[in-house]
């Protein structure tokens, strides 16, 4: 895997080094009959204008909880939240819900994991999108309609003005998607979020779905944030990667820092995992053993100590997300080995992974 990033430079007008989204010391937890689930915990980063952030875990890290809890969407009576979030200004966390609601689509927008349950079916896809428009815009029925086409033909769907007027089970899984992306896009949003946007999607349309975002960034300069647990799609179009594990970030840099020089266990698992087409057939891969942690009882200091090969006494203590590295001050990882300790044992077989006893087949 040769990651080949192309960052696009954003509008003349934006200040690169103004951060669009300022995330810091985020914490959602929800009570339930059984205690306790702190879904995420203590997390902090930035998004810039036409920059593209990936984040990366297993089912259970929190990556979704962190991009929902940003549109507002976790908020019930059992659930408590902390710290911060502000884009261009606006305050998320602690906003009230008329407010969330006048950013939320305009300001904001969200690509969700499964295009058929997020659509209508008992709408027509136009009637969807203009309804979003009409929400936000004092502009006639007509004026969104004619935005409507405009944005289906951008997203690559053919015949949009004809498409209007069909329903969500008329399209393709591939076609609902791009729908949901000029939905997400149809007020022009500063943010975008992307939650697992491929998932289910044979390779080819998947690499349609990316190529429309890749595009989108680089005509409006907006932020993407793409939650997700294929490193491929990573690989393919991110330009900086947050790591999650156990409600934590655990390791945060740029795609060639993360994939050529992952500082944590848990990065070097997920990397060794991926089946390469240049490897040789019948090698076993080395797998990550056990299971995530219960987020109802989290172990005490380093959250992947119970699973990490490489864990010793000074696990029991929470490490800081600090930068290690000498030379990558914004390369940042949880682990207490020392950076040449790191890059002496996350070699296995000729290649980046964790030492481990449990396999599995190629």
């Amino acid at each position: 895997m040769t990651p080949d990033p192309a960052p696009a430079a954003a509008p003349a007008a934006a200040d690169a080094t103004d951060p669009l989204l300022v995330v810091d010391g985020l914490s959602v937890s929800f009570a339930t009959e059984e205690g306790i689930v702190q879904a995420v915990g203590d997390v902090s980063f930035t998004v810039g204008r036409g920059e593209i952030v990936a984040i990366v875990g297993e089912s259970g890290s929190g990556k979704s909880v962190t991009a929902m809890t940003l549109m507002g969407l976790t908020r019930s009576p059992n659930a408590r939240f902390g710290g911060t979030a502000q884009l261009g200004g606006h305050e998320l966390v602690g906003a009230s819900a008329d407010e969330l609601r006048r950013v939320r689509g305009a300001e904001i927008a969200m690509v969700f994991q499964d295009p058929m349950t997020s659509l209508d079916p008992v709408y027509r896809i136009g009637d969807q999108i203009v309804e979003q428009i009409l929400a936000h815009e004092k502009i006639p029925k007509a004026a969104a309609l004619d935005r409507a086409v405009a944005l289906m033909e951008r997203v690559g769907i053919p015949h949009a003005r004809e498409r209007l007027r069909s329903y969500p089970h008329e399209f393709s899984g591939g076609m609902r998607q791009r729908v949901m992306i000029a939905m997400a896009l149809s007020c022009s949003p500063q943010l975008l979020i992307a939650d697992e946007p491929t998932t289910a999607l044979d390779v080819t349309v998947q690499a349609q779905i990316l190529e429309q975002l890749r595009t989108l960034r680089d005509e409006t300069g907006a932020g993407v944030i793409l939650v997700t647990h294929d490193l491929g799609v990573v690989a393919d179009i991110a330009d900086r990667i947050l790591v999650m594990y156990g409600g934590r970030i655990v390791e945060q840099g740029t795609l060639d820092e993360l994939f050529y020089d992952p500082q944590h266990p848990y990065t070097w698992g997920l990397l060794g995992s991926i089946p390469r087409l240049d490897g040789p057939l019948g090698v076993r891969l080395p797998a990550i053993p056990g299971t995530p942690p219960s987020l109802l009882n989290t172990p005490a200091g380093c959250h992947f100590r119970p699973r990490c090969p490489e864990a010793f006494d000074r696990c029991g203590e929470m490490p800081p997300l600090v930068a290690r590295s000498p030379g990558s001050p914004g390369h940042c990882d949880r682990c207490w080995l020392e950076p040449a300790t790191k890059r002496a044992q996350r070699e296995t077989d000729g290649r980046i992974g964790l030492r481990t006893e449990g396999t599995v087949i190629a």
